[in-house]
């Protein structure tokens, strides 16, 4: 109508912190990505299995994608913020400031990533007590998770424990960074931290694996201040991470979620109608939701818990508030494809092909296997060459973080066929862990009938085929690709108030 003003848009920013970059994304009210931008942050390897970031570090990446993304906007028309991370655990003193998680005293080297192993022994001794709280991880907690970790500093950088004001899980470094509030998301404390949503933290727990002083201070170090994904937090954004981030202040921010979940939270609720899937006139909990990345998670929600043997969870409200998560995942997918191809005596030769055709190399093997199928469809390729796919341990179901990988079939061959083969058998080797995982969590109850990929791998083909073709279920991919930055901005578009929830 004339002389009406044209309601302006309105955006949110949803920042992801993955294992090798940050990335943010400019997101409108309908779930558009607008803009987005990324930066590598550095990973450090000190000695096997012990993985090492900054903190700093990751908050400067952060800052400066989402200034990239929000350049030319009217600040009026940001609405809220939302992260999402890595469960890595972030060490900081009394004052903040970053912390050594390392015998070599560095402090800027405060985070121990996820991926981390080196608290094998500590995580032993945890499930050897077959503690109550062990049934919410499947019956056995991953060396993964942060109490291992806990114990593993305090046994070997007892200095560092000692000055120790806060550990956080990257996700809720971020949310204080921004608003300075110290608050916890449920995500991270449930799914990493043993946390349960109706008795909070269990006493018994840490008194009994030797972390008693944890109690003592009243979990003020871990957190005794608990907020569900997607809840305001204080009074928002403050004047100094304003300035950083190129955001205006107080601005909504949201308490966070892992990375796996956002990606979860990015698909799982996706509109399906017309498009003939089985799960259309189903609900959610007939979907499973899998973010493949570095590693992979297959989240599944439920009305009531289901225990599953091997799988984490069941957790309450930490991905879809009111429904229950089990999560089921593999330690090294993306990783794996990677390590798998660049360690290959034909990798140069592979490099060159691919640059010369102006094609990631990924997009160059496919094609390669196209061309060396015979009439059978590319998956009977490896009829002889078979990849056992756990070389970094098997996450779920099986729990056994001492598993190696391990390739049958090999011969003497060293040319890109051999390349293309053993990275197919590599990808049909992860297809099947999936669909194992699947299958546990099947027997304890789940009814599921679709899979909704996200991340990374989702972009390659193949490993969507071979995931259709072995699971023999539907695999559903969204039209807007980036559904962890969705899933990060749902979060931030909650807290700003302007959906009265994440549903």
């Amino acid at each position: 109508m004339p002389g009406e003003k044209q309601t302006a848009v309105k955006y949110y920013v949803g920042v992801d912190v993955g294992s090798a970059s940050v990335r943010a994304a400019l997101v409108d009210g309908f779930g558009t990505v607008v803009a987005h931008a990324e930066q590598p942050i550095q990973v450090w390897e000190p000695q096997p299995d012990h993985y090492e970031q900054s903190s700093a570090d990751i908050w400067a990446a952060c800052c400066s994608v989402t200034k990239e993304v929000v350049c030319g906007v009217d600040a009026s028309q940001i609405r809220g913020l939302g992260f999402d991370g890595t469960c890595s655990l972030v060490v900081v003193d009394k004052q903040f400031q970053p912390l050594a998680v390392n015998c070599e005293g560095q402090n800027h080297r405060n985070v121990i990533m996820w991926m981390d192993h080196r608290a094998v022994s500590q995580v032993e001794r945890i499930n050897a007590t077959q503690h109550r709280v062990l049934n919410y991880v499947g019956g056995a907690m991953s060396v993964e998770m942060q109490p291992p970790k806990l114990l593993w500093i305090k046994e070997n950088l007892p200095k560092s424990w000692e000055k120790v004001g806060y550990f956080f899980d990257l996700p809720d470094f971020l949310s204080w960074k921004a608003t300075g509030v110290t608050a916890r998301s449920l995500c991270t404390v449930v799914c990493k931290w043993t946390y349960t949503s109706d008795r909070g933290w269990d006493d018994s727990f840490w008194k009994t694996i030797g972390l008693e002083d944890l109690v003592k201070d009243k979990y003020e170090k871990i957190g005794n201040h608990v907020l569900s994904p997607g809840e305001a937090l204080g009074k928002g954004l403050t004047p100094e991470a304003a300035r950083d981030l190129g955001l205006p202040e107080g601005i909504a921010v949201a308490a966070s979620l892992i990375d796996a979940h956002a990606g979860g939270l990015g698909v799982i609720g996706a509109d399906v109608k017309g498009h003939n899937l089985p799960c259309e006139n189903q609900p959610i909990t007939s979907r499973v939701a899998m973010i493949c990345g570095t590693s992979s998670c297959h989240m599944g929600v439920s009305e009531t818990p289901i225990f599953v043997p091997g799988v984490w969870g069941p957790y309450f409200s930490a991905m879809v508030p009111g429904l229950w998560l089990n999560e089921g995942g593999q330690s090294a997918t993306g990783k794996l494809i990677d390590h798998v191809v660049r360690g290959h005596v034909a990798f140069p030769e592979l490099e060159a092909k691919a640059a010369a055709s102006a094609h990631s190399i990924y997009t160059y093997l496919n094609s390669h296997l196209d061309l060396i199928k015979k009439s059978l469809p590319v998956g009977f390729l490896t009829v002889d060459l078979h990849v056992w796919p756990d070389f970094h341990g098997n996450r779920s179901p099986l729990t056994d973080l001492t598993l190696k990988g391990m390739v049958v079939g090999l011969t003497l061959s060293r040319g890109l066929d051999e390349l293309a083969l053993i990275y197919l058998a590599t990808i049909q080797a992860i297809a099947l862990g999936t669909r194992h995982i699947l299958e546990v969590m099947q027997a304890a109850g789940h009814d599921i009938s679709t899979l909704f990929l996200c991340g990374g791998l989702s972009k390659n083909p193949l490993f969507v085929q071979m995931h259709a073709d072995i699971t023999g279920k539907p695999v559903v991919l969204s039209k807007e690709v980036e559904s962890v930055l969705v899933g990060a901005a749902i979060l931030g578009a909650c807290a700003s108030g302007d959906f009265a929830s994440i549903q």
